[in-house]
């Protein structure tokens, strides 16, 4: 395969975020993806919402797995931390990655061929146990590798673009996620970038499990009549739960929050979302109301979109474990071999 790369000359004039970076800075390598592809949008959303959060480069690390959507990290964040794993294995190797050292910000990028079918059980453990990650999905519904098969997240009674009819009831990986224990669950789609990009940085904000499933249509596959994740069907049926933008904030904001108001959620680290209820009664914060409210939606037909869940006190993996602060790579050899003494009381402790 052939990476094109960027100029990395940057006009003088282009703007800079606090860390003194333009939006260039967080790009990678030119797609190789179908033109049209949500995929790519997905890409300049991510590019975006890092540019405004003032992170610096070298403090994420992205990964994946196999895949059209395992192919995007190349093209955004050229210059973080970065591992292709194998298929449907990306939630364990970052789940290792995020153990070794807490201090990255850790972006795992997936598909829904390599989360909802050969890495369904890895996603499924990395979202109950809290891993302090932002998971996102790309979702167009067909396997576009292999020439547009459905895939586990194609609906029941969709069509391909030869015509034949799904059979197979679908897997829906927002509801998984919701029932699972992740502390922020959201769906997005590629083609809204107005709603994604603040949801992109309030999960890359939030301390523990925060899922993302994006709806991508794949322009060669699935963007015909009879798709339900092409940009036509998804346009006519989305139904936005919130508007949405996340602010940097200092210190804590408390309101009322009633329906047809904006209710202030604050994350752990003091980051802000502010959310404008615009479905009646719908509560954020409210696990089991949002899966009622998911499964609601869904027999109407409608794809529901924006921020469905969160969990403002929620803690990660290492809170569970009570693992060191510090990267295992910083520690002495006396403190990574405590003895044989310390090896005998957790054999005692386990018997």
């Amino acid at each position: 395969m052939t990476y094109i790369t960027k100029p990395r000359l940057h006009h003088p004039s282009l703007a800079t975020n606090q860390l003194g970076y333009t939006r260039r800075d967080y790009e990678g390598s030119v797609s190789t993806l179908c033109a049209g592809c949500g995929h790519d949008s997905i890409s300049a959303s991510i590019i975006q919402a890092c540019y405004e959060l003032d992170l610096p480069p070298h403090r994420l690390a992205k990964l994946s797995g196999i895949g059209c959507s395992s192919k995007t990290p190349d093209y955004f964040l050229g210059n973080s931390h970065g591992f292709n794993t194998v298929h449907g294995r990306m939630p364990s190797v970052l789940t290792g990655a995020n153990l070794a050292n807490r201090e990255l910000i850790y972006l795992g990028v997936s598909g829904d061929g390599d989360s909802a079918s050969i890495g369904l059980g890895q996603f499924a453990h990395a979202m109950r146990r809290g891993v302090n990650m932002t998971y996102i999905v790309e979702n167009n519904g067909v396997y576009g590798l292999t020439k547009g098969q459905f895939s586990a997240t194609s609906d029941k009674g969709s069509k391909s673009k030869k015509g034949v009819v799904n059979h197979d009831s679908a897997i829906d990986l927002v509801s998984m996620a919701l029932q699972l224990g992740a502390t922020f669950v959201a769906r997005s789609f590629s083609g809204d970038k107005t709603q994604l990009v603040p949801l992109i940085k309030a999960a890359l904000s939030h301390k523990g499990a925060a899922f993302i499933d994006c709806l991508s249509p794949c322009v060669q596959f699935n963007n015909h009549a009879g798709s339900t994740k092409s940009y036509d069907y998804v346009r006519e049926h989305n139904e936005a739960v919130n508007r949405l933008d996340v602010i940097l904030g200092r210190h804590t904001i408390e309101v009322d929050y009633a329906p047809g108001t904006t209710t202030t959620v604050t994350q752990h680290d003091g980051s802000v979302l502010n959310l404008h209820k615009i479905a009646e009664h719908y509560d954020p914060t409210d696990r089991l109301a949002a899966i009622a409210y998911l499964s609601e939606r869904q027999a109407k037909g409608e794809v529901v979109t924006g921020l469905l869940y969160v969990d403002p006190e929620a803690e990660d993996l290492h809170a569970g474990l009570d693992t060191v602060e510090a990267p295992l790579n910083t520690l002495s050899d006396a403190e990574l071999t405590p003895g044989s003494a310390a090896l005998a009381k957790i054999n005692a402790d386990l018997r």
